[in-house]
């Protein structure tokens, strides 16, 4: 076998002609370039009204004047980048910019023509809303070149769109594997011995990485997509859900407060549909179905990430001999190559192009191959094009019944759901595409196939994964970890989960917020913005009084003692006039550092204790040595021990410079924040809380929203900093929900392609 990869320089155009009768038969409606009259006459079936922030409210006279809009504001607040966005999604992004490119391109080639594949089975509406974003891009591009690359034309269609929501098997997942094997290689675990599991199947030999010389080649894996799955698993978000008989008005009320990096592209906009739709929430800038969150006039939900074992890896035997099959069932089966092709944009300004090979078994792309072992990615997210008729769906649905009905399709692969409604429900669904699997959890190892019973062909039923519907105490809660605290009145059984859920887990943020929603007694909307902005800190509640004890124990000289009575004076709060918590942050830090990570707490957390642990202090040598240096490294900085919290971490966005409560989570804030350092030595918000709604479910629903990094990222816009000091203050706008309320705060209301 030859090696997978060829290279070949073409002198052809950027652009080159379709094939052999290619017009043959004309592509479905949608799937080709709009032009410019149609856009105007799409265009002129939508009237977009901005109220105070930016807000976009979208009267759109059908779905696709909806996607049309879309489309077009997208561009208009964060410009060029969408549409760089689907030109990368159709896997061309270095056939305009170069071949340092082409790896992202060979990935996205592989979703666009499932994209392609598949388009039309999805239903009307959604090919109306992809169809609509597509022409509202090229419209925008078509009257802005001036904002666009001198490359960009306005060519896009319904399958870039539809490319956008398209998932595949995880190069991520793949690498994270292949390292294992490597650090056990490197660790002597190559003797080959095999170890039972829970389903009797092996575990696969843990080799160390050979280089084969015969010509074979692995699916490609990216040590970069990995990067980015670790730095997603440090994002999170929490959420809360209140039933009517918990709540002052009887209405519930539900919190969305995602955490993620400021800049993730949370959007803000409110669309009006007549007799198809009517929503309020955040639309992820990118694509026309980035709805993660927000309400219509029933009901609303919102997601937080959650961690689910999505691929199984297998060790399937090579067969004898025969280094293009591997054996199954006892039958030696061939492996199929399947090539992908990519051009990109030579130096000299002409097109190359190179090909791939992947290959491919019954159960998945072969990820790694050593010593007659072939291992194989089998990933429940490859293929799945259904994600935005989903979301869709999901914003049209009317009864917690009918939104449950539209769950049960999974083709958004993770996340917890909460959800609350207007019929006064409250909701948790832990959503997963899980493997079901037909042996026990393996971790980061393979199992051992040898017949086709062992390989997973099912997902769990909808039914055995973790559903809460109006608990006791009326309440359910997420801020990332397991779902077996969602609610403490129930914890969950894990004897009827599935086995491989991850591990029961309960930080202190969550822990947080459960005591901000346990049997608090009656809650109102304002009461759960209040709550949601506490700039409480969990880990110095648990820990400060015993390490000031610690410390005047140790009989330390005056200028210690004296910032011991910082702490000790201290409000154990992220306050941002709370002085004491930049000296406890900086404890912390040094403490993590010179302790024992099993010697943290002087007690750890306890599934037996599970909101009190962890607690106290459990090195109090390295306690005191950490204390020295953080007292040390402030000095350093020129930062007084009893520095206020909010003169070092700051809100540092336009022309706004401002104090901000909040901290990290893993000192136990339900305020997420985390900070980048600033040149002065201060600390500058730039990661946590950012979109926040709070929604209460009246006749009219009555919400709270707040995007600290507002609606564009243009620095010369009046919507980059014009939430920031409203975040820093912990304070909230209410919505504009009627039309007469939007036509009361209009400050402009126009047509895409409008005089600006």
């Amino acid at each position: 076998m030859q090696p997978a990869v060829h290279i070949a320089l073409l002198a052809v155009q950027f652009l080159l002609p379709a094939g052999p009768g290619a017009e043959a038969q004309a592509p479905p409606a949608g799937t080709q370039p709009t032009d410019s009259m149609t856009e105007a006459a799409i265009a002129a079936r939508v009237e977009i009204v901005r109220t105070e922030y930016g807000i976009p409210h979208v009267y759109a006279e059908d779905l696709q004047a909806f996607g049309f809009a879309m489309g077009w504001l997208q561009l208009e607040d964060y410009g060029a980048d969408v549409a760089v966005g689907l030109v990368r999604a159709r896997g061309e992004y270095a056939l305009h910019v170069g071949r340092d490119s082409i790896d992202g391109d060979f990935e996205n080639r592989e979703t666009y023509l499932r994209a392609v594949e598949t388009h039309a089975l999805l239903e009307p509406a959604t090919r109306s809303v992809y169809a609509g974003f597509a022409a509202g891009v090229n419209h925008y591009v078509r009257l802005h070149p001036e904002e666009m690359p001198a490359w960009m034309t306005p060519t896009f269609t319904a399958y870039d769109a539809h490319a956008r929501d398209v998932q595949s098997w995880s190069r991520g997942d793949a690498a994270s594997f292949v390292r294992g094997l490597e650090r056990r290689g490197r660790a002597g675990a190559g003797e080959g011995g095999a170890s039972d599991h829970s389903g009797g199947l092996d575990a696969a030999p843990s080799f160390p990485p050979s280089q084969d010389g015969r010509g074979w080649a692995a699916a490609p894996v990216s040590p970069t997509r990995d990067l980015e799955r670790e730095a997603y698993d440090l994002d999170g978000s929490n959420a809360w859900a209140f039933t009517a008989d918990r709540t002052t008005t009887g209405n519930a009320i539900l919190l969305r407060n995602p955490h993620l990096t400021w800049g993730a592209g949370y959007y803000e906009a409110h669309v009006v549909v007549p007799g198809a739709l009517e929503f309020y929430g955040d639309f992820r800038i990118g694509g026309a179905f980035g709805i993660i969150g927000g309400f219509n006039r029933r009901l609303g939900w919102a997601t937080t990430n959650n961690y689910p074992e999505y691929s199984q890896v297998y060790a399937l035997a090579e067969a004898p001999g025969r280094l293009d099959h591997y054996v199954l069932d006892g039958i030696a089966l061939p492996l199929e190559e399947r090539t992908t092709t990519v051009r990109y944009r030579t130096r000299s300004g002409g097109v190359g192009e190179e090909s791939r090979s992947t290959w491919w078994t019954s159960a998945g792309p072969v990820v790694h191959r050593a010593d007659g072992w072939i291992y194989v990615l089998k990933d429940p997210r490859h293929d799945e094009f259904r994600r935005g008729e989903q979301f869709l769906r999901m914003m049209r649905s009317s009864t917690l019944d009918e939104w449950l009905e539209v769950m049960r399709m999974r083709a958004h692969p993770s996340s917890n759901f909460t959800y609350a409604d207007a019929d006064g429900n409250a909701v948790h669904y832990y959503n997963a595409r899980l493997p079901q699997l037909p042996h026990g959890p393996t971790g980061d190892t393979a199992a051992v196939a040898r017949t086709s019973d062992d390989i997973w062909t099912e997902l769990v039923p909808f039914e055995r994964l973790p559903l809460y519907v109006n608990p006791p105490g009326g309440y359910v809660q997420q801020a990332n970890d397991t779902p077996d605290y969602t609610n403490l009145h129930v914890p969950m059984d894990r004897d009827t989960m599935p086995a491989n859920l991850p591990p029961r887990r309960l930080r202190l943020r969550s822990q947080l917020s459960l005591q901000l929603v346990h049997e608090t007694g009656p809650i109102s909307l304002e009461d759960v913005v209040t709550r949601k902005h506490t700039p409480r800190m969990l880990l110095a509640e648990r820990t400060a009084d015993e390490l000031v004890a610690i410390l005047r124990a140790a009989k330390l000289g005056p200028p210690l003692l004296e910032a011991v009575d910082v702490l000790d004076r201290w409000d154990r709060t992220a306050h941002a006039d709370s002085r004491g918590g930049v000296l406890f942050k900086a404890w912390w830090e040094a403490y993590e550092d010179a302790a024992d990570p099993a010697r943290l707490h002087a007690r750890t957390w306890s599934p037996l204790a599970p909101t009190s642990t962890p607690r106290g202090v459990g090195d109090p040598q390295a306690a005191v040595v950490a204390f020295r240096a953080a007292v040390d490294s402030l000095g350093r900085a020129g930062i007084p021990v009893d520095a206020a919290w909010g003169e070092v971490h700051r809100l540092v966005r336009g022309s706004v410079d401002a104090p901000v409560s909040g901290c990290e989570p893993t000192l136990g804030c339900f305020r997420a924040l985390s900070f980048e350092d600033l040149a002065d030595g201060r600390r500058a918000a730039n990661r946590g809380d950012a979109w926040v709604f709070a929604v209460e479910f009246a006749d009219v629903p009555r919400a709270y929203t707040v995007l600290a990094y507002g609606q564009s990222p243009d620095p010369e816009s009046p919507h980059f900093d014009d939430q920031a000091g409203l975040f820093a203050r912990g304070e909230m706008k209410p919505i504009r929900w009627t039309r007469a309320d939007v036509d009361a705060g209009a400050v402009r209301r126009y047509r895409p392609g409008a005089a600006r």
